[in-house]
Order: C-alpha cells, then structure tokens, then sequence
C-alpha cells in the first residue's frame, strides 16, 4: 500500500468541517501555498468531499477498491487513463471507477473537488 508520507504531496485526511459549519472553499483555496494540496473538508455518510489545490503532476496509480469524482472550479484539471487524457474545464466532472490506473495533472493552478470513499488511500494501492 502506498503511504501519504512517501509523496511530494501536501495531503490532510483530518475533517476539517463538521455538519452544520460553513465551508468557505474559497478562503481556504487562496490561502493554500502548496503547489499540490489535498485537504479532507467533510464527511457525508461514508464518503468525504476533498478540496484540492494544485499545479504540476501526480503520480500513476490506481484505487482497487474506491471510485473517484474530480470536480473542477477553476483552473484546467487532466486526467490521464491508459488510453487516453480527459480535459475537465471549470464545472465540469468525472468520475475514476475503481481498478483503473490513472494520473492526474493541472498545467495551471487548479482548484478541485473530490468525492470518494472516507477510507480511500490517496495516493493508490
């Protein structure tokens, strides 16, 4: 399994935002410094919305378990398969079924959202 630790990554599992509070995806986005960060902002049922701020290129992997949704706010966000390269522009998403290998990358700064399953290991297994 692939730990967090071992990446470049800024990545935070912790939830920031419990129900009932506000989330300002905004704030958070223009206060991030990291060029590539992942922040867990809450949970819904099983699953968590991850806030995603990055720019440059993640590495291939793939969750055996887990299906991904990428959401994009702003930026251009890729997400290349084996076979191809999926382009999202601002309000567009899709979504990585599990057992796919995939890479993601944002040529420009990019903010995201993701939605996947509160136990996904995000840097693949």
């Amino acid at each position: 399994m692939s730990d967090t630790a071992a990446f470049p990554y800024e990545t935070r599992l912790n939830i920031l935002h419990p129900a009932l509070e506000l989330i300002d995806v905004q704030a958070l986005a223009d206060a991030c410094t990291f060029p590539w960060y992942n922040q867990t902002l809450c949970q819904v049922n099983g699953s968590v919305v991850r806030l995603g701020v990055m720019q440059g290129e993640y590495h291939w992997h793939k969750h055996d378990e887990d299906d991904e949704f990428f959401f994009v706010l702003d930026g251009r966000f890729l997400i290349d398969l084996e076979d191809r390269t999926i382009e999202l522009a601002p309000r567009q998403g899709f979504v990585v079924p599990k057992g796919v290998v995939h890479r993601t990358r944002a040529p420009e700064r990019s903010v995201i959202l993701m939605v996947e399953n509160a136990g996904i290991i995000p840097t693949g297994n």
